[in-house]
């Protein structure tokens, strides 16, 4: 039997795409072993989103290409659609697919002797997303599921529309097709995803993300919980907000992207929205939905960011109840409008500002646990080892409590009673 090895770099996305690709790889009967050991096959999924992400992404073709200098390795991803004759050049990559092929690798394998071939195609509106139907139950509790690819934004920092082509969703049934699978696989949570997740439906005018999850909901039955990937400020409707009040299978938690807290710098960045507007749909939105866990990004070191852009950035993070905050260091991506502005950050400054946030993180989320202690709250259970078991609420605190039963897998309700460094210590409700 022949053996594959994956390496995954980058975004939810690339995992569900991986996903998809090893499940169709063990149909073909190929078996799966850990990266570090030496495979016939070899396939990298990358990254291209930061400098940092290109060098891990070379590091890990490196890593392959010594493991078994006589494996075939396959490299695909976003470096591998922004920069294929580069990969490709590597000795010993023997195929450099595009994004818009990457599902159909295990088809397309065959004897990879000599010049690395190139397939990259350009993505077009078009080209629908296919179903990604598995055979069985994988590592984790909760599976993800694709509902649409590509991005039109064109933020000036960010090479992810030249990467992934224009938005293109894949059809309500056969997203609910996926999801009763994935239910009946024993899953317990869906976690629905894409490169922008609310510009679903976009090109068809039928589709919308409140629509599809109030589909889902009437058409899936069984006991389940659905949480939505990042989700753009203006793409949250009423609606949205009304289901998931509402309805205890979706997740109270929204990542949404915030980036800077200055509308000088939200300008330049070509971001759709004020810091006012911001804020005000926030506390809005915490209003309205007890409890709800944010998750914000934010990046530092923009093109031209002042002390007083900064400024602005820690004072609008300090009024909101964040439960996660992700901070990133601007990066210049060749290509894009921002890599040739004049005014670029020294490392330095970016380093120090990074730090500010990063501590401020920690502080948030601390603050909105404590916030939660002496609440019930229903955990969907990931691990449990000597006696203790580990999952996520809803909201995702992640919890701990004690227990002499596996847990793993089920839903259990339990009471908050305290914070250990970055999570919370529950007992089993009774």
């Amino acid at each position: 039997m022949k053996t594959v090895a994956f390496h995954t770099l980058g975004c939810k996305v690339n995992q569900v795409e991986t996903g998809q690709i090893k499940d169709e790889l063990i149909q073909n009967g190929y078996r799966v072993i850990d990266f570090s050991q030496s495979a016939d096959l070899y396939i990298i999924n990358t990254c291209t989103v930061t400098h940092v992400s290109d060098r891990k992404s070379r590091a890990v073709i490196r890593r392959a290409l010594k493991a078994n200098p006589e494996a075939t390795v396959i490299v695909t991803g976003c470096m591998a659609e922004l920069e294929p004759d580069k990969i490709a050049a590597m000795q010993g990559v023997n195929l450099v697919v595009g994004n818009r092929d990457k599902h159909r690798i295990a088809q397309i394998i065959e004897p990879l002797k000599g010049e690395a071939r190139i397939i990259r195609e350009p993505i077009s509106p078009q080209d629908m997303l296919a179903p990604a139907l598995y055979h069985s139950h994988h590592e984790r509790t909760r599976a993800f599921v694709k509902i649409q690819d590509g991005c039109q934004s064109f933020c000036t920092y960010c090479i992810v529309p030249y990467t992934r082509g224009p938005v293109r969703s894949k059809a309500p049934d056969d997203v609910i097709r996926e999801v009763e699978q994935l239910v009946q696989l024993g899953y317990r949570e869906i976690v629905l995803t894409g490169i922008h997740t609310g510009q679903y439906g976009r090109s068809t005018p039928d589709w919308t993300l409140d629509g599809l999850l109030e589909k889902i909901l009437a058409s899936v039955p069984g006991s389940y919980r659905i949480r939505l990937s990042s989700i753009e400020l203006g793409e949250i409707s009423d609606r949205l907000l009304e289901l998931i009040k509402s309805e205890n299978r979706l997740c109270r938690h929204l990542h949404i992207p915030l980036q800077s807290g200055s509308d000088r710098v939200l300008k330049r960045m070509a971001r759709r929205y004020t810091r006012d507007e911001y804020q005000r749909r926030i506390l809005e939105i915490a209003a309205l939905i007890p409890g709800v866990g944010f998750a914000a990004d934010v990046m530092v070191g923009f093109p031209g960011e002042t002390v007083d852009d900064f400024a602005s950035t820690v004072q609008l993070l300090q009024s909101l109840p964040l439960l996660d905050l992700h901070v990133f260091k601007y990066s210049p991506r060749p290509g894009t409008p921002a890599a040739s502005y004049p005014d670029q950050i020294d490392e330095r400054v970016k380093n120090e500002r990074s730090k500010v946030l990063l501590s401020m993180a920690r502080q948030k989320h601390r603050e909105f646990m404590k916030s939660m202690m002496g609440q019930v709250f229903t955990v969907l259970v990931e691990e449990c080892e000597s006696g203790r078991c580990k999952g996520f609420s809803d909201n995702y605190i992640n919890i701990e409590f004690s227990s002499p039963h596996d847990l793993c897998g089920q839903f259990i309700e339990v009471v908050l009673d305290g914070i250990h460094r970055n999570y919370a210590v529950a007992r089993i409700y009774a």
